[in-house]
């Protein structure tokens, strides 16, 4: 625990705070992932606060939190369920169970309200067609390690972004590995390296949009949004092997700032209304909300979806560490 905790101190030294006079801080809250700027605009026109752009990811996240601890910068954060835990752990979270939390499944929560799930995702393949350059769309996990896609398949850092551990999770449960064999997983990004895979650590919307990132491990909630609202042709694949679905949580700051004005933040992201966002946005709500029709038919049939399984991300969380240590050791 002390070196994961020394070394998140490093990562965070070299990362600027957000502005102060914001009303209300949110750590990684990026524009372009989960559609936050529609959120942050609408808690604008309805709560009044002003909440800056964050584009860090969850690790950088955690990082930041546990540099400042004794003197907090952010109200909130917005992370991976496992991040999460960990924050939990390491104590710079502090209860809080917002509005409409007792509505959130059991699974889906800390019992002490040190997070929250708001909404959750699919992992796939988020594939922009045309840079592939002729190539057919792939179908499998496998199938990215063909050297026709040399070059053209990107996957987020497993050991900082939230994402990157989902891809591994869903990597290794589909090619017979479980949280205590990560085998699977491991010879698979092995393969990938030797194919020239790109692994940014944040977000790359943008990138896949531009051509840049032809293939890359994504929630279904970014290549929809790709799909029905940017000037190309974008799919989303969810792998024949299967794959697994991913919660995505807040917390309240230990010693935030600004609390109360935290508080009505968490409240409102679980409200009627800002569940109501997230479907729009192609996220499925924390709270047992139906998707609208017309946005549940643009999503893949729910077959593909069947392909999709739950894991016990208490004990993906228990693991990373050791994942992470065998991932820099044997494909970084």
């Amino acid at each position: 625990m002390k070196k994961l905790i020394a070394a998140l101190i490093l990562t965070a030294a070299t990362m600027a705070t957000p502005a102060q006079a914001a009303d209300v801080i949110c750590y990684n809250c990026p524009p372009q992932w989960a559609d936050w700027a529609t959120m942050l605009k609408t808690i604008k026109a309805d709560l009044g606060f002003d909440i800056p752009f964050d584009n860090k990811n969850s690790g950088q996240s955690l990082s930041q939190l546990i540099a400042e601890k004794n003197n907090p910068v952010a109200d909130i954060v917005y992370y991976g369920v496992n991040f999460g835990m960990k924050a939990k752990g390491l104590g710079v979270v502090e209860a809080y169970k917002p509005a409409g939390s007792d509505q959130v499944p059991a699974e889906l929560k800390d019992a002490d309200g040190a997070w929250t799930t708001i909404h959750s995702g699919t992992l796939g393949l988020f594939v922009n067609k045309a840079a592939l350059g002729g190539k057919p769309v792939p179908a499998c996990w496998k199938d990215l390690l063909k050297p026709e896609y040399k070059g053209m398949v990107g996957y987020l850092d497993p050991t900082s972004a939230a994402v990157g551990y989902v891809g591994v999770a869903a990597v290794n449960s589909a090619l017979g590995g479980n949280e205590t064999n990560f085998t699977p997983a491991i010879d698979f990004f092995k393969g990938l390296k030797k194919n020239d895979a790109i692994v940014p650590k944040q977000t790359s919307y943008a990138r896949v949009v531009s051509g840049e990132i032809p293939i890359l491990f994504d929630y279904d909630f970014n290549a929809y949004r790709a799909k029905y609202t940017e000037k190309g042709d974008f799919v989303f694949v969810i792998p024949c092997e299967g794959t697994v679905v991913f919660p995505y949580v807040v917390s309240l700051v230990k010693g935030s700032p600004n609390p109360e004005k935290a508080k009505k933040v968490l409240d409102f992201l679980l409200s009627d209304k800002g569940q109501a966002i997230w479907t729009n946005a192609y996220l499925r709500p924390a709270r047992p909300i139906e998707l609208p029709a017309a946005v549940k038919a643009k999503f893949l049939p729910d077959s593909d979806y069947a392909r999709a399984k739950s894991v016990n991300w208490e004990k993906m969380e228990a693991a990373q560490k050791g994942f992470t240590d065998r991932y820099l050791a044997e494909v970084q």
